[in-house]
């Protein structure tokens, strides 16, 4: 069954009222994110299961100056929370108007007049409403007011403590990729519309499909084995560089160069997600183009071997 994402809370169907929803940012959709799904469906496997989230992220808003830091975009979060069952997306424009709607009007004119929810669930840390005015308490007591169910849910954790998204962000910008997609659930993925670069890719024998980073987080710069997701829904197996390209740049924007293997096509305005599954080497500066060249010849061998070995795994460990 198809999910259906809602770019706002206003003018909802009526056949498309009365769920029960999951709230928060969602950002990653990590395993955090599915235990609380799997809970609420859990406490309420007779209604629909949606998110009531948010675009853009509270912090770009309130926050423009920080480095990006975002781990998934609307299309990519989307997909994972189909993935998990999702059924309905609520997603709330985040902006200065809504930015000062009160806790109890979120309450009331969101949750209750415009989406009918019927049982909504969050982690205990929840806070919503204009200055973060509310708290699991304050929509505990409203809820039961307007005869909307809670279930609060306990954080999911593991020796290293509680499953976050930041958590996760450290775990990319330390250059652990493997580790990110165990907390993640799959592997982590950069999703965006090829642009047209310099073509020194295709000077250097690997022509390079140039997607931007835009607002996703920068994991540590260096190369990686990556599985590229084409818009025509096929998989290709690739090596990406992400960094400043000190040899051959001025070394002044960060940017993501993915070389498909033995592709043959044109990518340009295509969205690709590129999916990072391990770091093969850091960024560094070489001698001349021959040194980069070389270079780049090896760590395509190694993705290569990467992934090949890779898919074998997979294909074992298949039902």
């Amino acid at each position: 069954m198809r999910t259906h994402l809602h770019t706002g809370w206003r003018h909802v169907p009526v056949e498309m009222r009365g769920m029960a929803a999951a709230l928060g940012n969602f950002d990653g959709v990590h395993m955090g994110h599915a235990h609380l799904l799997h809970t609420l469906h859990s406490a309420r496997p007779d209604l629909g299961l949606a998110v009531v989230t948010f675009e853009q992220h509270p912090r770009e808003l309130f926050r423009p100056q920080d480095p990006p830091f975002r781990l998934t975009l609307s299309e990519e979060r989307l997909a994972a929370l189909s993935a998990l069952g999702v059924r309905q997306v609520f997603e709330i424009p985040f902006d200065t108007e809504f930015s000062a709607l009160s806790a109890e009007r979120f309450v009331a004119d969101v949750l209750h007049d415009a989406l009918g929810l019927r049982h909504v669930a969050c982690g205990a840390d929840f806070a919503f409403g204009h200055r973060r005015g509310g708290n699991v308490a304050f929509l505990a007591d409203r809820a039961e007011e307007l005869g909307i169910g809670l279930t609060v849910v306990p954080p999911l954790s593991d020796a290293g403590g509680p499953f976050s998204s930041t958590r996760i962000r450290r775990l990319l910008q330390d250059g652990y990729p493997e580790r990110a997609a165990e907390e993640l659930g799959r592997p982590w993925s950069i999703r965006g519309v090829v642009q047209h670069g310099d073509k020194r890719g295709r000077l250097l024998g690997f022509p390079t499909a140039n997607v931007p980073l835009g607002r996703h987080l920068e994991p540590a710069r260096g190369v990686y084995a990556v599985t590229v997701r084409l818009s025509d829904g096929r998989s290709w197996p690739g090596v990406a560089n992400i960094g400043r390209r000190p040899t051959i740049a001025d070394g002044q924007e960060s940017r993501l160069e993915v070389h498909l293997l033995d592709f043959e096509g044109d990518l340009y305005g295509e969205t690709l997600s590129v999916a990072l599954h391990t770091l093969l080497r850091e960024e560094r500066r070489f001698a001349g183009l021959d040194a980069l060249k070389a270079q780049i010849a090896e760590d395509a061998a190694t993705a290569r071997l990467y992934l090949a070995d890779l898919a074998r795994l997979g294909a074992h460990s298949a039902p």
